[in-house]
Parts: structure tokens; C-alpha cells; sequence
């Protein structure tokens, strides 16, 4: 498939001869083939898997998005613009409810029809109405669409995400254990530093988002709040650290589980994080790149808040809140292992840096609840269910992983799961009480 034939090739971040208006269509376009780049190493079979109703077939996340620019840009902003089909509408529409009835998330993968090639056709005309829509509109209206194609571009930044980790998951099933990529680099076997403390002093701190560049709705509106004198571990637990605490028994002792996190456990009898296998005495873990040997110093990834939280039990520890491992992150480079690195997995923490590996390589589990902030309020229409109708009965994750763009991510992100998920990147960095 070779989609978007013939279209100019974005000029660089570094042209800054480019209009506010130019730059956002370059964005726009970038975001655009960074998804059906993704997409390029996938067997047209591939592009319909849904191997569990959390995940979504590749090709749904490629219209979904499109989906997303047709329904809050091109029908409201673009006049004339006609639909590709009448139906999309409720195929691709995810959850807003305002929109109308959406297709069942559980039977997205029985969808054959429309087929992967229709998908693509859908998103190149998607495509050329946007680029009308971007150099046509007028000034009066410039101000809304631009900040509606913003979002939509960070909204296909997380489906990017999204795609990965629902490609791993399809494919983990398999007994053939296919390889999404088998040319990815390998991680590397450094021996971490030992895990030392940043101690945080407390106090009245400021979290949410400075207002610089884009956020989402869910990071404002900025706002202090106190915090306890703690410390943050400098760096992420490692496969090692928690082959301890499954060897010292820590799937077989509730002392260490939540009540719910003990249940949960017990009913999918967990044993280890999800992708790890053994074999006789060795264990191996699944990865984009096939099955792999588990190296013992890169972050532990794939387990759940209950066991990040049992871990912390056990190791006598607590997990941080979003607020106390946020006052840290702010104060540090968004740089790590994320997804430009090219190797799409968690990797050992290098160099003495301390905090290290606050963005990139795992999604960090906090203890915090995923609720709205002080004064937050839900945007009016169907934009307002992006975020606002899910704060409730999950957890606040932070900083990013091996799979997240550099551009998407900052220290005021607030990434949110249930409790039990397991199939996203998601890791562990502990917190104690001074």
C-alpha cells in the first residue's frame, strides 16, 4: 500500500520561514505518515487482529483518526465537504455519544469489510480536505480550527501509541510468536546504578500545566497543592528487582495486595508480569521484535498498578503520587527512551544521571486516582467527552514510554488505565515517606 502518493514531503522543524498556519499543516501532515509508517512492516492480514476487547484492529486506529478529523473539522468547518461513506460515521466513532451510537468496541474485529485499502483511500481523502480546510480558512474562524486540529493531531499521537501496543498484544497470542519487527536493536546489558532517593522537601508546589504549547483539557487548570516531605527513587525497578519479589513468593502473599489486586490476581492466576514465559530456568519475554531472552537490568514493563503496588509493599516502599513525581519531572529535560529511539522497548538506564528515566522506556504507575483537577471543566459539545467522563475508577500514570512520541509528552501529562491493565508499557518507580 503506498498511501498519500504524490504528496509534497514535509520541510523541516528547523524552516523558519514557515507561517504559524504553514507550520501547523507540516505538524498536521507529519502526524499523518508517522501512522501509515507504523503500519508499513503489517501483512494486510495483520491490519484486522482483535485479540481481546481492550485492543483495537490496526486498520479501526487508522480510521478512527480519520474519523476524528472529519467529524470535528472538515463537516462543521469545510463547506461542501461530503463524507466518504454515510456509515463511518458510527464505524470509526469510539465513544462520543453525542455524535451518535458507536459501533461495539468488542466487535471491531469482525469488521472485514470495509477493507484495509478502503481505509487508506478514506484517509487520503481525509487528507486533501484538510490541507483545503487548512489554506482556505478565514481569520475570524482560524482561531477554533486550528486549536480543534491540534488536538486531533495529539489524539492520533496516542492511537500511534495505541497501535503499537495493540499490535504486541495481537500478536502475543500466536504460537508462532511473530516478530512486528525483527531488525529492532537490542537493549543492551549495562549494569544499572544503584537505586538511590531525590528527596523532595514538600511544601506548596505548583502541577498542572504552565500554559506553555499544547496540553489537554485533563492537565488544567494549574493549581497548588501541599505536599509531605518524600523521596523519589531515582531511577525504574528492573526485571531483576521484581524476579526477587516473584521468587520471595509475592504472587502466593495477599499481606502484599490490595484486596481487589488479590482477587484479580487469583481469577487470571498471575505469576509474572504479562509477556513473560519459562522455560525449564530461564525466563523469556515477548516484544515487538519476537521472543527474547528477559534481560535482568531493563525496566520491568507490562504489569499491572496491583502488582506495581504489591511490589511496593513488598519492598517496603510506597508508589508516588501524580503530584509528588510530577514537582520532580518538571524540573527535568523531557529526553529519554521514547519512541525516536528506534527500539521500541524499555532499556537499562545509562550514565549517572539522577533522576533518570522520568520520560520514555515505562508509563509509571501513581497512586493518585484519576479525577478532575480543582475547577476543571469539561469543554461544551462532544469534545467535552475526551477526557472528562472517564475520571473515575483509574489510575494516573506519568511520563511516557519506549512507544510515546517526544513531541507528545510533558511533564504535565496524565496518562490513565484501570487498575488491572497490563497491556500497556507500564512500570514502576517507588516513592518513600521522610
Amino acid at each position: 500500500m503506498s498511501p498519500h502518493r504524490g504528496r509534497p514531503q514535509a520541510r523541516t522543524a528547523a524552516d523558519t520561514s514557515l507561517s504559524p498556519r504553514e507550520a501547523l499543516a507540516e505538524h498536521y501532515a507529519a502526524v499523518r505518515r508517522s501512522s501509515e509508517a507504523l503500519c508499513q512492516p503489517l501483512a494486510p492480514d495483520d491490519y484486522g487482529l482483535q485479540a481481546i476487547p481492550d485492543v483495537s484492529p490496526a486498520k479501526w486506529h487508522l480510521a478512527h483518526t480519520s474519523w476524528f478529523f472529519e467529524t470535528f473539522l472538515l463537516k462543521p468547518f469545510l463547506t461542501g465537504y461530503r463524507p466518504y461513506h454515510p456509515l463511518y460515521e458510527r464505524l470509526f466513532n469510539s465513544y462520543y455519544e453525542q455524535v451518535g451510537a458507536p459501533f461495539p468496541r468488542s466487535q471491531r474485529g469482525l469488521l472485514s469489510r470495509p477493507t484495509t485499502e478502503d481505509i487508506y483511500r478514506y484517509r487520503a481523502q481525509v487528507d486533501e480536505a484538510m490541507d483545503t480546510l487548512l489554506s482556505s480558512t478565514e481569520e475570524p474562524r482560524w482561531p477554533e480550527v486550528a486549536a480543534r486540529v491540534g488536538l486531533g493531531c495529539h489524539h492520533e499521537q496516542q492511537h500511534q501509541e495505541l497501535l503499537l501496543t495493540d499490535i504486541k498484544y495481537n500478536f502475543s497470542i500466536n504460537p508462532l510468536r511473530p516478530a512486528y519487527r525483527s531488525d529492532l536493536p537490542e537493549t543492551g546489558s549495562s549494569t544499572p546504578a544503584a537505586l538511590t532517593w531525590i528527596e523532595q522537601p514538600g511544601g506548596v508546589q505548583e502541577i498542572g500545566h504552565d500554559g506553555n504549547g499544547f496540553c489537554f483539557d485533563n492537565e488544567t487548570p494549574r493549581h497548588r497543592l501541599l505536599l509531605a516531605t518524600c523521596a523519589l527513587g531515582s531511577r525504574l525497578i528492573t526485571n531483576n528487582e521484581f524476579l526477587e519479589f516473584i521468587e520471595a513468593g509475592g504472587y502466593q502473599r495477599p499481606e502484599y495486595w490490595l484486596a481487589d489486586g488479590w482477587r484479580v490476581a487469583r481469577e487470571k492466576a498471575w505469576q509474572a508480569p504479562l509477556y513473560w514465559e519459562k522455560t525449564d530456568t530461564r525466563w523469556q519475554v515477548f516484544t515487538l521484535a519476537g521472543l527474547r531472552e528477559l534481560m535482568e537490568h531493563e525496566p520491568v514493563c507490562h504489569v499491572s498498578f496491583y502488582e506495581a503496588d504489591a511490589f511496593a509493599r513488598w519492598a517496603g516502599k510506597r508508589l508516588p503520587s501524580e503530584g509528588e513525581w510530577e514537582a520532580v519531572a518538571q524540573r527535568e529535560a523531557v529526553a529519554g527512551n521514547l519512541r525516536e529511539t528506534g527500539i521500541l522497548h524499555p532499556a537499562p538506564v545509562t550514565g549517572e544521571a539522577r533522576p533518570a528515566q522520568l520520560y520514555g522506556d515505562v508509563w509509571e504507575w501513581t497512586r493518585s486516582s484519576y479525577a478532575p483537577y480543582p475547577g476543571y471543566r469539561p469543554a461544551a459539545g462532544a469534545l467535552g467527552e475526551y477526557n472528562g467522563k472517564f475520571m473515575v475508577n483509574q489510575l494516573v500514570l506519568r511520563g511516557g514510554s519506549c512507544v510515546t512520541p517526544a513531541n507528545h509528552v510533558r511533564p504535565s501529562y496524565r496518562n490513565f488505565f484501570y487498575p488491572a491493565d497490563r497491556w500497556q508499557f507500564s512500570g514502576i518507580r517507588l516513592a518513600d515517606d521522610r
